[in-house]
């Protein structure tokens, strides 16, 4: 009877026939929203291969932001599931209890973010940025070095002209002369480097006390709805970095890899290597012993001290809810 009802039918309605007789029928990929910033990390290469794509089976629509801030912004709105921020900006956006936890620590920042001085300031050592203008991205980890090394110097922040400005605002305003100094992350630090001189970078910055990292956030209710997605999402990331960590020696200008990151970030391949240099990348192991208490602490820390600088109006007596390693355990052990 099957048979002669299909002999009878189109083909696409064949099809469609079959898949439900079968039990098959088609289905949309589920989709995803996720904010990316133009941090060199070694992930983009998976995400330049469509690697998370395939992993999960969802189709993701990857956005591009300039700053944790907005990234945080988009979150809290719901137009965003899942977002790569800074620690100052997740900190603060834990003090305000937004929804959100941390599934990963991005990395490590070092070298990959400095306060560069223009040449022709007159900013020959750390005292004379007094009364200079200096650019930032406001409530950014760049923010939060720069506060602290100020701190660590002895310069009130009310001695410096601190502007808050996007990371392609400072490139510009570094262009036209308005600026004399800039704390940022590439493209634009490869940008101000051209023209101008490191006076610290968060490496050193975090040997004064105050350590800086990145870390993809996931919106809690998108987290208990769809586990098997960001526990795929978190299991591409690790094993991006520890690609990195096993072969990075091998990835050189011009190589695919290379040209992967700096189509997503913009950053010159000339400079990449540096730049995966100047931060660490924990991998999925690590990344359970980091979420399961000093990421928790920092971000603490971090509150603390933005609340000095009248940043957040609070301190949460305890952070833990707005970090879970369980995706991470999970990933490492399929």
């Amino acid at each position: 009877m099957t048979a002669n009802i299909l002999k009878r039918l189109p083909v696409l309605a064949v099809a469609t026939v079959v898949a439900v007789l079968t039990g098959q029928a088609w289905a949309e990929p589920q989709e995803v929203n996720i904010a990316y910033q133009t941090v060199v990390e070694p992930a983009k290469v998976a995400q330049a291969d469509g690697v998370y794509e395939k992993a999960s089976g969802w189709k993701i629509n990857w956005k591009k932001f300039d700053s944790g801030a907005d990234v945080i912004t988009a979150v809290a709105s719901g137009d965003i599931q899942v977002g790569y921020v800074g620690s100052s900006p997740l900190a603060a956006a834990a003090t305000r209890e937004l929804p959100i936890e941390t599934i990963l620590v991005a990395a490590q920042i070092g070298q990959a973010e400095a306060l560069v001085v223009r040449n022709g300031s007159g900013i020959a050592t750390a005292q004379d940025l007094i009364g200079k203008k200096i650019a930032v991205p406001f409530v950014s980890t760049t923010h939060y070095s720069l506060l602290a090394a100020l701190k660590h110097w002895g310069i009130p922040a009310s001695k410096v002209q601190i502007l808050n400005l996007r990371p392609q605002e400072i490139a510009a305003a570094w262009q036209r002369g308005d600026i004399d100094a800039a704390y940022v992350w590439d493209p634009a630090l490869g940008k101000v480097k051209e023209s101008g001189k490191v006076l610290t970078n968060s490496a050193e910055v975090a040997k004064w006390g105050a350590p800086t990292f990145d870390a993809w956030i996931v919106r809690k209710d998108f987290a208990q709805q769809h586990p098997d997605f960001v526990t795929a999402f978190v299991k591409v990331t690790g094993k991006a970095y520890a690609d990195y960590r096993a072969h990075g020696a091998e990835w050189k200008a011009g190589s695919p890899q290379f040209e992967k990151i700096s189509r997503l970030t913009a950053a010159k391949q000339s400079d990449i290597a540096e730049l995966l240099a100047g931060s660490g990348f924990p991998t999925l192991t690590e990344q359970q012993q980091l979420l399961s208490g000093p990421t928790v602490k920092a971000l603490a820390a971090t509150s603390s001290f933005l609340q000095e600088q009248k940043k957040v109006e609070r301190v949460l007596p305890d952070y833990q809810p707005y970090v879970n390693p369980a995706f991470a355990k999970q990933a490492a052990l399929q």
